[in-house]
Order: structure tokens, then C-alpha cells, then sequence
């Protein structure tokens, strides 16, 4: 079954060469050059992810991003602006999974949207050995998806989701943002700032209402990364 990929782009040149790499790679493409037509198919489609633009005529990428989090978890990528750092860190924090600059090369995309859909799919594929990771209250299901804390469920996205497994799988051992970036995305090809993955720890600590300063979950080694004591 092809993997469906939705495209919102008010820019028609770049949506319309972004649809046509993606289905040459064998994707099924809905492309859409406004908000409201792109949520119409986001509540009728099954979708695997979903590439949107920050600037669109009807309605903000960040504001549709959040919308789309209400309810689904596929990968979202947001397409940001020649070095405008503080979309990304929005899109991020409002729950993006990655962000590309424009301009950006077309296969570029093609290989975020395969990394993508390559961590997502095999994390809730259940192929994991162990299911269930517990810590101090915390119950992360690898085969479903799931994530507790205290029995409250926690509404993680498929990167966050990521990262505290990762954390929790290795307790004890502090995890470098490189590291993190690796295990998430696979490819040494993604090279990017530490500010990505900082991020989303940030975020991953206001839903487990985690201190910074006195972490009983995350806890930050400065110059090493990351770790959820033993």
C-alpha cells in the first residue's frame, strides 16, 4: 500500500515539484495550496505525513500543525524561510518532527520524508523485542505507541515519543544530541543544530511537568546530552 503524503504550499512551483519527486518515489500525493482545502483531507484521508508551509493565505502552517496534533501523530515536516530560526524552534515546539529551509533541494525532501516515515512506521510496526519500558511511574509502550505517566496518558509525538524511549531504554547513560539525532533519523546526512533536539526535550518536559531545575525525569549534562538516572 502506498504511503500517503499531504502537501501545503501556497508557493504552486514548489508544491507542484515537491508532489512530482514524491511520486515518482512511489508515494500517493495530496497537494494543496491553501489551509482549509489541506484540513478537508486531513479529516477525510488516512494520512502518513504531512509536509506544510509556514506562510499560507488562509491560515499559518503552526496553526494547522497544532489543529493536526489535536488528533493525529503521523511526521509532520514545516518548511520555514532562509534563516528564520524562530519558526523552527515554533514549528517544533507546537509539535513538528522536522523542518526543511527553503530553498531546499527536492531530493533532500525526499530523503527527510523517507527517514520520516521510516522511524515512524517502525515504531509502531511492534518489532521491538521489549514492549513495555517502565521508570518511576512513567509506562512507555513500544508496540502500541502508547506513553503514561502516573496513568495519565501522554500525548507524544512521534519524535518525542522517540527520544524518551531512547532515554528510558538507556537509563543511567547520558545520550549526546548526536546520538539522539541518529537513532531518530538514521542518517548522518541530517546534521543540524543541537537546538532541534533541545527542543523537543523542552517540550517533553512541560507535558511530563518536569523541572529543569530539579529534573526527577530528563536531566541535562552540560557539554554531554542527556540521561534518566537508573
Amino acid at each position: 500500500m502506498q504511503d500517503k503524503i499531504l502537501i501545503v504550499d501556497d508557493e504552486q512551483e514548489i508544491a507542484d515539484l515537491v508532489s512530482l519527486y514524491l511520486t515518482n518515489e512511489g508515494f500517493q500525493v495530496f497537494k494543496f495550496y491553501n489551509a482549509a482545502d489541506a484540513w478537508s483531507c486531513i479529516q477525510t484521508e488516512n494520512l502518513d505525513l504531512a509536509i506544510l508551509d509556514v506562510m499560507l493565505p488562509d491560515m499559518n502552517g503552526f496553526e494547522l500543525c497544532q489543529k493536526i496534533r489535536e488528533k493525529y501523530q503521523y511526521p509532520v515536516i514545516m518548511l520555514t524561510a532562509k534563516g528564520e530560526g524562530i519558526d523552527k524552534i515554533t514549528g517544533l515546539t507546537l509539535g513538528a518532527d522536522d523542518y526543511i529551509t527553503k530553498p531546499f533541494l527536492p531530493l533532500e525532501m525526499v530523503a527527510r520524508v523517507k527517514a520520516q516515515l521510516r522511524r515512524y512506521k517502525h515504531y509502531n510496526s511492534g518489532t521491538q523485542t521489549d514492549d513495555v519500558i517502565t521508570y518511576s511511574g512513567l509506562v512507555i509502550n513500544t508496540k502500541t505507541h502508547e506513553c503514561t505517566l502516573n496513568g495519565k496518558a501522554l500525548s507524544l509525538t512521534p519524535t518525542e515519543f522517540s527520544i524518551l524511549r531512547i532515554l528510558c531504554q538507556k537509563k543511567g547513560e547520558v545520550v549526546s544530541s548526536e546520538e539522539l539525532f541518529h537513532e531518530i533519523w538514521g542518517d548522518e546526512y541530517f546534521s543540524k543544530s543541537n537546538n532541534t533536539i533541545t527542543v523537543h526535550i523542552r517540550h517533553l518536559r512541560e507535558k511530563m511537568d518536569d523541572s529543569f531545575e530539579n529534573p526527577k525525569y530528563i536531566k541535562t549534562v552540560w557539554g554531554c546530552g542527556y540521561k534518566i538516572e537508573k
